[in-house]
């Protein structure tokens, strides 16, 4: 179960790593705005707004592979336990689809970790 775990606090933080490098990086180009659905004006103007948010999706990736690095199974959870409300936030703040791609893997994780 500690393989399990270890794959989907994983996979949690590579998806984070993901979405850095989307808002960080690709927020005006077109595969960024085909993501978010962007009008070119609006990504052009919230762009460092974007770079900002990716960022902090950087320090989750970055939390949970110390968290896995370390073999921290509580450093694990904080760090899953912030994409959980970061996600729940988004869904209700931005879309639903955010609860299946961002909170749904990181509670699996959770479980995971806590079974293990």
């Amino acid at each position: 179960m500690t393989m399990l775990a270890n794959v989907l606090v994983g996979l949690v933080a590579a998806l984070h790593l993901y979405f850095l490098v989307l808002e960080m990086f690709f927020w005006t180009k077109p595969l960024g705005r085909k993501v978010f659905r962007l009008e070119p004006d609006f990504a052009e103007a919230s762009k460092v707004l974007a770079a900002n948010q990716g960022l902090y999706n950087g320090f989750l990736a970055a939390g949970l592979a110390w968290g896995l690095l370390a073999g921290k199974a509580d450093v694990q959870l904080f760090f899953l336990g912030c994409v959980v409300v970061a996600g729940v936030y988004g869904a209700a703040t931005v879309g639903k689809k955010i609860l299946f791609v961002q909170t749904l893997p990181a509670a699996v994780a959770i479980a995971a970790v806590l079974a293990s």
